[in-house]
């Protein structure tokens, strides 16, 4: 799965998530892309079932790209614990996703084929999203 190999605090906050994708918001490698409609976390093992899910349906001719990284660590206490007893320890990695990031990238296959793995990969995702293509 993936995760950093370091960081420089364990613990981070929650953060905010307002507006729209300002960087990674158009496909810059492959010829078909899917890009993410609403905003939320992406955890390391939803990004894993979607990079599985593309592995699996691409013809050998076929590439892909995955153009985001679980970068931030999302903090859980454990069950029945009372208050007061300080924050929780890392549960997972985490990538925040906002309005317009394009999640992965595909070249070699055809309209169709990037379609019908797409519509599998956006199955695995917590939030809406569409096929998108480059712009020339």
């Amino acid at each position: 799965m993936l995760m950093p190999k370091r960081i420089k605090y364990r613990k981070w906050q929650r953060g905010t998530m307002k507006g729209e994708a300002q960087r990674g918001n158009f496909v810059a490698f492959g010829e078909y892309g899917l890009m993410c409609l609403e905003r939320g976390w992406l955890s390391a093992q939803q990004i894993e079932a979607g990079r599985v899910a593309i592995t699996h349906q691409m013809p050998p001719t076929g590439k892909f790209w995955l153009r985001i990284f679980p970068h931030k660590p999302i903090t859980a206490k454990p069950a029945e614990t009372r208050m007061g007893t300080g924050k929780g320890e890392p549960e997972y990695y985490a990538a925040v996703v906002k309005k317009g990031t394009v999640l992965f990238e595909v070249d070699g296959v055809s309209e169709d084929v990037a379609r019908k793995v797409f519509n599998s990969v956006a199955h695995k995702m917590p939030f809406n999203t569409k096929l998108v293509k480059r712009i020339h």
